[in-house]
């Protein structure tokens, strides 16, 4: 019973695990409203958001398992990439490519940013209350968080509804003819 206690108190003890919540709904929020954006504009592909969605959940979670068992992960990459010089230039080259083009879509970039300093800075508040969960635990733990938070986002953005856009009218300068003709003709 009191497990079950310590659990529920555990937001509370380590107050970053609200933050990541907090961040994670706040990205799912922005995500959708870009999207509904996208669609407004005139992005014809019906199947595009869907498609968009599922890449910033996975991109998502591979935060959240980057930033949750780097050890793991490390380790495991490093070893690949010493048995086999064709592994390392991949992984290698797979880095380069991907940093590059995070780079280019610096949007994108903040929000990966964004989402694994609270990823890392929850993490840092359970080893604070001395709460250390297996990795893979951890990790299952903290995608579930984030993924309900995005899905949390993207519900409240798709109840508050699309944005409008508001075309811009292109400003038409109109000359008056009968003035120019009064300018034109000698007073008389």
């Amino acid at each position: 019973m009191t497990a079950v206690i310590n659990l529920l108190l555990l937001p509370l003890r380590a107050p970053m695990l609200l933050l990541l919540l907090a961040v994670s709904t706040y990205l799912g929020l922005h995500w959708s409203h870009d999207q509904a954006l996208q669609l407004a504009t005139g992005a014809e592909l019906p199947h595009l958001p869907v498609l968009v969605w599922s890449a910033q959940c996975l991109q998502a979670v591979v935060v959240v398992v980057v930033c949750t068992i780097p050890d793991l992960l490390l380790r495991q990459i490093s070893t690949m990439m010493a048995t086999s010089r064709v592994i390392s230039l991949v992984v290698t080259l797979l880095l380069v490519i991907t940093g590059g083009l995070y780079l280019l879509h610096l949007d994108v970039l903040s929000s990966v940013l964004i989402l694994a300093s609270a990823v890392l800075l929850a993490r840092l508040d359970l080893l604070r209350v001395r709460v250390v969960p297996p990795p893979l635990l951890m990790a299952l733990v903290f995608t579930v968080l984030v993924l309900g938070g995005l899905s949390a986002g993207r519900l409240l953005g798709a109840h508050l509804g699309e944005p409008q856009l508001v075309p811009s009218a292109p400003i038409q300068h109109k000359a008056d003819p009968s003035g120019l003709r009064a300018a034109q003709q000698p007073p008389g």
